[in-house]
């Protein structure tokens, strides 16, 4: 027995099972696909220097060991295949099928990635940090296609094959790329559970990083390499024997020995070699738990067990559900022996990770390489399972991976740049998306896009892997269809939202424009140019220029404050006056309009448009300077702040009668928010027609999935009004219908 050289069996078998179970068999697959594939690879090389055929072979051998059938390892050959073909997925297909022009396809996408991705790495300066972010990207991407237990098999396997090609050649290896094995495919492959490659892939990574430590350790392993297995090989003996006495069945195995682990145990507690316990170790599996604990009272009854070094992970299991008994005891010459004590079904958990458990289930049960059809879903959901949880223990470990955490792993997808930038979207998003998420002013400016070199229309949904050149013009804006679900422009919120931002932001220089020309129009009728905007609007109370103009655009705010802030009033008796000396003698007056203004009699009026009273409101008057009586309701905010300026202006009026009796028509301003959806200003609009209310002006915005529209109608009284905004209130999507 070489106890240095003990390695766990074949992969997981429900795992193995699951990806082969996507992999339909054909007829001498294995030898096709490498006649098809040997012209086209025999004489290429890989950017490490491996010729690409010998290692085609290499990781269908690997595959074949994992006990993969050789469907999958057929397609090993197809996937260096397709990089030497004009149409890959068509002739694939066409050759073997569907199923194999996927796998082939997918994982030279992913190949490609890694490779971008990597000479990018390269050609900037080789920091720490950049490192970090390589091995992020790799791990980000790995993600994005391990939907596929096919795509992850084959990487794995081609991962494990570049590290033995280094180690047997004595190359230099590539910057970060032992790194990256270590810490991202190790690392997939224990979440895995396929041991074989992880602990391989594991040392051969160590070996590159720390070639001191890797040879200092691999040389205390060797020297009392036979006095070791001697021993474990005794009490194997020892412990069947004496067990089996005791009524339990158990299997005794040495455990192997894998350097990185050893150095971990070393580093993270501070020990010697020798105080390493478990370079002495034995795994006893029995039928039951009752065994487990009937074996662990006869071994703490005849060793002596180190104190703090128990841990029952049967009664408390692991997060990713991992159980055994471990302890720690010594011999009666005191060396440490480290005993695990497991069940044959924890056992399969432990060595096989997610899958185990789907080879016991389905133990017995006909179906594909051991595998129903009925619980292949299933077994894909926990493998995505443990691929998330991988993805949330690496989040805890730095604010890059973080920021980056996936929330599902169906729910996301990853392009890149011309410049192999790797951007992550939303599944299902668009070049628009893509170009959002790169920078605003890109999306603003985006219209059109080359999808790996072919123009294509810009809501074609983005696909995992695809290369992105986003076509801009070098001035210009979004276009409104973006926002229509329907057609399917955007996927991301938060393009969504930066699209209505662009537009409200448009919305909102319109109307401080519009502003700014109504108050330059009063500083030139008063021939108050020189006079600073900002001046005049400090004096008003407003913060800057701009708000004043926003106000003043939305017709929010009464221009005659400007004009009284201009020219204060004089003490000289003027025709106004006299008006009012009129207006308090109380005499009746006529109108021929209208409003009835008391004690004066045909003077002109008009209504104040700030708050566009109309009948039964109740009203007051002001006086103005050359403009005659104008009519506010008394609530209105513009007439308080007058009134409270100037209180011996204001006058009072009455609704009056007009000539023949005819209906007077009011303009009145409605207000209406509603939730943004197509079709609503139609449906409302429909509501006046209906009522026979005309609609003489509309202004709509939206802000974040909000609509507030604001409509001019035509009435005659205001109760009238009141009964239309209550159908308005009924309308779908409609907060609130007010008049203004």
């Amino acid at each position: 027995m070489n106890f240095a050289e003990l390695k766990p069996q074949h992969a997981p078998t429900g795992l193995i099972a699951l990806a082969s179970a996507q992999m339909p068999d054909a007829p001498q697959a294995l030898e096709r696909a490498l006649a098809f594939a040997e012209p086209l690879i025999s004489t290429q090389t890989l950017d490490t220097g491996e010729n690409v055929l010998v290692h085609a072979q290499a990781v269908a051998n690997i595959l074949k060991d994992m006990g993969c059938t050789e469907s999958m390892q057929a397609a090993s050959y197809l996937v260096y295949a397709c990089e030497h073909l004009n149409k890959p997925q068509e002739v694939i297909a066409k050759a073997f099928g569907e199923s194999y022009a996927v796998v082939a396809v997918e994982t030279t996408q992913l190949v490609r990635l890694q490779r971008q991705a990597r000479n990018k790495q390269h050609l900037e300066k080789n920091s720490a940090q950049n490192q970090r972010i390589q091995t992020e990207n790799i791990r980000r991407m790995l993600m994005a296609f391990s939907k596929d237990l096919r795509v992850v098999l084959l990487r794995l396997a081609s991962r494990l094959q570049t590290l033995r090609f280094f180690a047997a050649t004595k190359k230099i290896v590539p910057v970060g790329l032992a790194d990256e094995s270590l810490q991202v495919f190790a690392a997939l492959a224990n979440r895995l559970g396929i041991w074989q490659i992880k602990w391989e892939i594991e040392d051969l990574s160590f070996r590159f990083l720390d070639p001191d430590t890797y040879r200092k350790i691999a040389q205390q392993l060797e020297e009392k390499r036979t006095e070791r297995e001697a021993y474990i090989f005794q009490l194997q003996q020892q412990f069947e024997v004496v067990l089996k006495e005791q009524g339990i069945t158990a299997t005794v195995e040495g455990r192997p020995k894998h350097i990185y682990s050893i150095v971990k145990k070393m580093r993270g507690k501070s020990l010697n070699f020798d105080q390493v316990f478990d370079i002495r170790a034995l795994r006893v599996i029995v039928s039951s738990v009752n065994d487990c604990y009937g074996a662990l009272s006869w071994v703490h009854a005849n060793f002596q067990a180190l104190q703090g070094e128990f841990d029952d992970y049967i009664a408390k299991p692991k997060a990713n559900g991992y159980q055994s008994l471990h302890t720690v005891v010594s011999d009666h010459s005191g060396r440490p022996i480290e005993i695990q004590i497991r069940t044959r079904e924890m056992h399969g958990h432990a060595e096989y990770g997610v899958a185990a458990h789907w080879a016991y289930k389905e133990a017995g049960t006909k179906g594909y390489s051991g595998v129903s059809a009925n619980s292949a879903y299933d077994q894909k959901i926990a493998v995505l399972r443990q691929l998330l949880a991988w993805e949330r223990e690496l989040s805890t470990g730095s604010e890059s991976v973080q920021a980056t955490s996936l929330q599902n792993v169906d729910d996301r997808i990853y392009a890149l740049t011309p410049q192999a930038e790797i951007v992550e979207l939303p599944s299902g998003s668009t070049a628009i998306d893509f170009a959002y998420t790169v920078h605003t002013t890109l999306g603003h400016r985006c219209r059109g896009t080359k999808l790996d070199g072919q123009m294509v229309p810009l809501n074609t949904p983005l696909k995992n892997g695809q290369t992105v050149e986003i076509i801009a013009i070098k001035e210009g804006g979004p276009s409104r269809d973006w926002l229509n679900p329907d057609l399917g422009f955007l996927v991301s919120h938060r393009a969504r939202a930066k699209v209505r931002a662009w537009f409200n932001a448009q919305e909102t220089k319109e109307t401080i424009a519009k502003g700014r020309e109504q108050v330059e129009k009063i500083l030139q009728r008063e021939g108050k140019t020189a006079i600073k905007l900002e001046e005049i609007a400090s004096q008003l109370g407003f913060d800057s220029a701009d708000d004043l103009f926003e106000v003043v655009g939305k017709d929010e705010f009464s221009l005659r404050n400007i004009e009284i802030l201009l020219k204060p009033p004089q003490p000289v008796k003027e025709i106004d006056d006299i008006l009012l000396e009129k207006a308090s003698r109380h005499r009746p007056a006529s109108s021929n309009g209208g409003v009835l203004v008391v004690g004066v009699d045909s003077l002109l009026t008009q209504l104040a448009k700030c708050c566009k009273p109309a009948p039964p409101d109740l009203i007051r008057g002001f006086v103005t300077r050359g403009k005659g009586v104008s009519i506010h309701r008394s609530n209105c905010s513009n007439f308080l702040e007058m009134f409270q300026r100037n209180a011996g202006r204001v006058i009072g009026v009455a609704w009056g009668v007009t000539k023949n009796n005819d209906t007077q028509i009011y303009p009145v301003d409605v207000e209406i928010q509603a939730f943004d959806r197509q079709g609503l200003l139609r449906d409302i609009s429909e509501v006046f027609a209906k009522e026979k209310m005309n609609v003489i002006g509309v202004k709509t915005r939206s802000i974040k999935d909000m609509a507030h529209m604001t409509f001019t109608v035509e009435v005659s009284l205001v109760s009238r009004l009141q009964k239309v905004l209550e159908i308005i209130q009924d309308v779908s999507g409609v907060r609130t219908a007010r008049r203004r």
